[in-house]
């Protein structure tokens, strides 16, 4: 190869910079126009919100699609558990835990320790129920996951979960 030259001068380091910037922000628009756009978008998010509360498969992110989750899902929110009312109960006993008392004290511990426990106790058998039936009901299905996944729906308090329940309590056909 030849050194050919280029017919013009190398251009200065500040020109060259200017001609890689990329515009990332589209052209501004008038003010009505954001106005629409920015309302536009709010109500796409509340549509989206909503249908995510509601449970629409295509509205859910991906940790909660599939049938073999609605279906831990609908389980979990058939059924009382203690790990729903662990907020609260943590909460109250935190207060008792500041008593001057040192007996009060010792005793509110205990029994926080004892919940606590009982919480985890009961995910871990609630979590081998659902591995069981959602073998039995969809076969061929992948577990993995699903146990902690309802265990971490099981102490949500009620209220509170999203999706929203779509049973009742006591309710079996899901």
């Amino acid at each position: 190869m030849e050194n050919q030259k280029k017919g013009r001068p190398t251009p200065k380091r500040k020109e060259a910079e200017k001609q890689r910037v990329i515009p990332r922000l589209a052209p501004a628009a008038d003010k009505a126009t954001k106005k629409l756009l920015k309302e536009e978008a709010r109500k796409n998010r509340i549509a989206q919100r909503a249908a995510f509360m509601r449970g629409d498969e295509s509205a859910l992110p991906p940790r909660d699609r599939g049938q073999a989750r609605r279906f831990v899902r609908n389980y979990i929110d058939s059924r009382r558990s203690i790990g729903e009312f662990f907020l609260p109960i943590v909460m109250v006993l935190l207060f008792f835990g500041l008593s001057p008392n040192p007996q009060v004290r010792v005793v509110a511990t205990i029994i926080l320790y004892g919940v606590a426990l009982y919480s985890v106790i009961e995910g871990f058998v609630v979590g081998r129920k659902i591995k069981s039936k959602v073998r039995d009901r969809f076969p061929g299905e992948p577990t993995k996951g699903l146990a902690v996944y309802g265990w971490v729906r099981s102490t949500q308090i009620r209220r509170l979960r999203a999706p929203l329940p779509q049973v009742k309590r006591g309710e079996k056909n899901f």
